[in-house]
């Protein structure tokens, strides 16, 4: 059957099981990602704890994913996948289940780090396996359908916590993850194979510790705009992050066997594809963030129905997906990513140029065509990063997509702060309402000039032929 494949010891699977089971798992630990902004409140209260504390459990759950994905190249070619994908799994829930029963804020912290080691591992392990284990012709449609889980999960989060937070408590939500993730557990046994070769080798150390100053540098960017950031020890700590960063780069570069192999950074396509993902991250993630707090600020919304208002952009998303991902194998990648590229900025160019508060009805037009711009952009330049890389070194180069993708999209959301607060500032004397409206319309321009810019390096793509049917 077209459906079954073997593994690495021969063994008959089903392609489409293994598929839909790994699917399920990073689906849900994606969610979680993004699901507890609509709970802050809440949370504050039951923990007693103001934004600013709250807030690290998104930060913080982002900083350790980041200094995580460095080190999943190793982990693929040192441990079997079953044991990494069940091994993740469980993280995830004893993680969640430590936040369930949380009765203090550093206990649910302590949940939500060991949730971001298992997402942290699995968002570039799950692309990778889903690359090696699918023919290069078919790459563009496999991976528009990972695009569900990348993308959709983003932008579902927010929905899913709204829907579950109106019935339930906050622990309901957790609920929910830790069912799905133990029925996904139990299903792997039968349905995960081994599929990855290995190659094994032990870790550099050394390499982890210069990882760390990826937290540094986004520390230090989510503090921008903050009134009470302490400027002085922060620069010290971006200079130190930054010559950890260096340290880790150069010995990247001299090691025979790299934790992380940064020679795919000599691959002229595959960087631009690294910046093309980023830029169309940044559109979406800014768009599920300020595009909810433009209806509550601006046109006075409930923050349920702001929730609900993401609904028609994240089915539009999940829908062109794999459309997109089959688009790109027909008519080429360059293509492809222009037409996204196109509709984001056609989206913030219309949030930019008309001037005036925009209605509901707009901003929900407007949302689904950015976010289905990033359908046509996000996974095929996964796709087309992993194309242009030998099969050895597609580990190292989706888990550099998916780090630098992690940092551009913290800096896009810190930017769209920072510029909100300061142009909110400068118009106060216009009065309250006017500020606030001047303050959205220079974060629209400013991802307007950051959506051009990602126009124009799609442009510079090498052309991309769809490989001829054998």
């Amino acid at each position: 059957m077209a459906s079954q494949a073997k593994d690495r010891q021969g063994n008959t699977y089903y392609r489409m099981a293994f598929i839909w089971t790994l699917v399920a798992g990073t689906f849900t630990m994606s969610i979680s990602q993004s699901s507890l902004s609509t709970a802050y409140p809440t949370l504050m209260a039951y923990f007693h704890v103001p934004a600013s504390t709250i807030q690290w459990l998104t930060t913080g759950f982002m900083l350790v994913m980041v200094v995580m994905m460095p080190v999943s190249p190793w982990l693929l070619n040192n441990l079997r996948f079953p044991a990494l994908f069940i091994s993740m799994l469980a993280l995830f829930d004893i993680g969640t289940l430590i936040i369930f029963f949380a009765p203090t804020f550093p206990l649910m912290m302590l949940g939500r780090v060991l949730e971001a080691m298992a997402v942290g591992i699995m968002f570039p392990s799950y692309q990778t396996v889903m690359l090696r284990i699918t023919p290069e012709a078919k790459r563009g449609s496999i991976m528009g359908f990972a695009g569900l889980v990348m993308g959709s999960a983003l932008a579902i989060g927010p929905i899913i916590s709204g829907i579950v937070l109106k019935y339930t408590t906050w622990q309901g939500l957790f609920v929910v993850f830790m069912i799905i993730i133990t029925l996904v557990l139990l299903l792997s046994f039968k349905t995960i194979k081994d599929v990855m070769p290995q190659k094994k080798s032990p870790l550099d150390y050394q390499s982890v510790f210069g990882s760390l100053g990826f937290i540094g540098i986004l520390y230090v960017v989510n503090q921008i705009g903050q009134p009470t950031a302490n400027w002085g020890l922060l620069t010290l700590l971006l200079i130190i992050s930054l010559l950890a960063i260096g340290y880790f780069v150069w010995r990247q570069f001299h090691l025979t066997q790299p934790l992380l192999d940064l020679h795919v950074l000599q691959n002229f396509n595959f960087d631009l594809a690294v910046l093309l993902t980023g830029v169309s991250y940044i559109a979406l993630i800014v768009v599920t963030i300020i595009f909810p707090l433009y209806y509550q600020n601006i046109l006075g919304l409930s923050p349920f129905i702001s929730g609900m208002a993401l609904v028609p952009g994240a089915v539009v998303l999940s829908i062109l997906n794999p459309v997109t991902g089959r688009l790109a194998d027909k008519i080429g990648f360059k293509a492809t990513m222009l037409t996204g590229m196109a509709m984001i900025v056609t989206g913030w160019s219309l949030l930019a140029f008309i001037p005036g508060q925009q209605t509901l009805t707009a901003m929900i037009i407007i949302a689904a065509l950015i976010e289905g711009g990033n359908a046509f952009v996000m996974m095929p330049a996964v796709t087309l990063g992993a194309n242009s890389l030998p099969d050895q070194l597609i580990a190292h180069g989706t888990a550099v997509i998916t780090t630098v993708r992690q940092i551009l999209g913290s800096a896009g959301v810190a930017i769209a702060t920072l510029v909100l607060a300061l142009s909110t500032k400068r118009h106060q004397s216009l009065g309250r309402a006017a500020a606030d409206l001047a303050g959205y319309h220079a974060v629209f321009v400013t991802f307007l000039i950051v959506a051009v810019i990602g126009f124009i390096v799609a442009i510079t793509l090498k052309n991309t032929v769809p490989p001829k049917k054998k």
